[in-house]
């Protein structure tokens, strides 16, 4: 039995046996990386299309063979088990690649043990212009570890903190610095660690730093909780402390705010992140004025921002379980789920399944089915959505989609830097097109005049995302549902005029709440 280590992150190399293999062969190294990343047989053709996809098929195939040979020269040792149609790694050989075990690490909540692992991103340094299929394939795997990097980053100077190892957090606040420079959160994070650990120069520095950039790169000025770490004398602007807990084998970030008669729990749409949610002036101000109407409640579904990453989507189902876990975690009352946009299916399934846990029922920028068929004209053919959510995925890192979410937001320096960074956090390229090709084929119509909770429809009239004749649909067919058209075209409920929408949310709730005693 052969001991195989294979090393990915970074630059690839392989050892075996504790023995440097010297392969001068990039097309050898991706192909060592990809058949240990299949963790089974590859079919011939798929590793001939992906290493020689401009060449006719057998020109591939026999570069394929002499591509093999090549390497298990190079091992002075059988090192593959091939037959006619697919390869695969021989059954005498014991192998370990460092994106697995970085993975593992991160499964058992092994953060530190994970970041000592990753010695880089994935493949970094090996370029194969003239291998597209491979290139894209690497894309997404290095963003999908980048992302899990960054959230086990991001717990553990939360941990180290909590548990007073100021100066271990600010090492760990300083790798996520050095992986998004613009992050006022990421920035946040080590300055708060480096003053809890006594180094106020250091603060000051990496302070001053900050500010800087974010003048040269985006022509803005740091926010008020920035400034405010600095300055004694300012009071704080105070944002929820992230918990966890655990539901069906997943640990699920969430907050908690605020005080009232009533719960509001706010689930965003596709993407969400609890801490990055705070970091753009508009969206704290509208989670701010909630908090004023009652207990606010926000949190991460699995394999999305600061909660566990999975191997799978979220669908509707899981999520409506996973409303309940948090609900129980925080001791929910009666509570309004407040849905927008991909989330309102999940609430409307909670609502059905838990009715008595659910006060009411609040649906923004929503729609029932993900996509168009012949008795639901409101939404994009599924032709269309898979275009949309290529054109997304393919510009994730940067603002994705902000011309859409947000037009009036669209053009500002500020506004744009937050999205990409939020977007980067949340989720990679890969997860979040498992998330939307998921909600391309929910449907949650046949629920809705199941709805016996008091229901609210908020809809812009000319959201460029979702139609509004999407949240008519949805209004008609709930009993009792108040539809309300309110004017603009963005789909974030915070963007534009958000006060219309907060009053349309604060009369519905007061209406529940003076229900409420009524029948006490």
């Amino acid at each position: 039995m052969t001991a195989l280590s294979l090393q990915a992150l970074g630059f690839p190399d392989a050892h075996a046996d504790g023995r440097a293999i010297k392969l001068n062969l990039r097309k050898g190294l991706a192909l060592l990386i990809y058949l240990a990343e299949a963790k089974g047989a590859v079919a011939r053709d798929v590793l001939a299309t992906l290493l020689w996809s401009e060449t006719p098929r057998e020109t591939g195939l026999a570069r394929l063979r002499r591509l093999l040979h090549r390497i298990e020269l190079a091992f002075g040792e059988p090192v593959f088990e091939a037959d006619r149609s697919s390869v695969r790694w021989s059954p005498e050989i014991e192998l370990k690649l460092d994106t697995h075990l970085f993975e593992n690490a991160c499964d058992r909540g092994a953060f530190e043990q994970a970041c000592s692992i990753y010695r880089g991103d994935f493949l970094a340094g090996l370029a194969l212009d003239d291998c597209p299929e491979f290139t894209d394939w690497a894309f997404f795997r290095r963003e999908a570890l980048r992302g899990r990097l960054m959230h086990a980053l991001e717990r553990l100077v939360q941990d180290k903190n909590a548990a007073g190892e100021h100066s271990a957090a600010t090492v760990y606040a300083g790798r996520l610095v050095e992986l998004d420079p613009l992050s006022e959160v990421y920035g946040r994070h080590l300055i708060r660690s480096l003053l809890l650990a006594g180094d106020r120069s250091a603060a000051e520095r990496r302070h001053a730093a900050l500010t800087q950039r974010l003048r040269d790169e985006l022509g803005v000025a740091p926010e008020a909780e920035t400034e405010a770490l600095m300055s004694p004398a300012a009071a704080p602007l105070a944002v929820p402390t992230t918990r966890y807990v655990k539901g069906a084998g997943v640990h699920l970030a969430y907050q908690s705010y605020g005080n009232g008669p009533l719960d509001i729990l706010v689930m965003p749409g596709f993407v969400s992140h609890v801490e990055r949610v705070w970091e753009h002036p508009a969206s704290r101000a509208f989670l701010a004025s909630l908090m004023k109407l009652g207990r606010l409640i926000v949190f991460d579904r699995r394999g999305i921002g600061l909660s566990d990453r999975v191997g799978s989507a979220p669908g509707i189902g899981v999520t409506a379980e996973d409303i309940g876990t948090v609900l129980r975690a925080t001791d929910a009352r009666r509570v309004v789920l407040f849905g927008a946009s991909e989330c309102g299916p999940a609430c409307i399934k909670f609502a059905v399944d838990e009715p008595r846990r659910v006060a009411g029922l609040i649906l923004f920028g929503a729609l029932a089915r993900g996509c168009w068929s012949q008795d639901y004209p409101h939404a994009l053919r599924a032709s269309q959505y898979d275009a949309w959510r290529q054109q997304l995925v393919a510009q994730w890192g940067g603002p994705a989609g902000i011309e859409t979410f947000a037009p009036s937001l669209a053009n500002d320096p500020q506004a744009r830097a937050w999205w990409a960074g939020l977007l980067r956090a949340a989720s990679s390229p890969g997860g979040i097109s498992a998330v939307l090709e998921a909600f391309r084929d929910a449907d949650v119509r046949h629920l809705l005049p199941q709805i016996a909770v008091p229901t609210l429809v908020l809809h812009r009239r000319d959201d460029q995302a979702v139609r509004i004749a999407a949240g008519r649909d949805v209004a008609n067919r709930i009993a009792g549902a108040e539809f309300i058209e309110l004017d603009g075209r963005d789909h974030w409920f915070f963007a534009g005029d958000q006060q219309p929408v907060l009053e349309a949310i604060r009369r519905f709730m007061e209406r529940l709440t003076n229900e409420g005693r009524a029948r006490r």
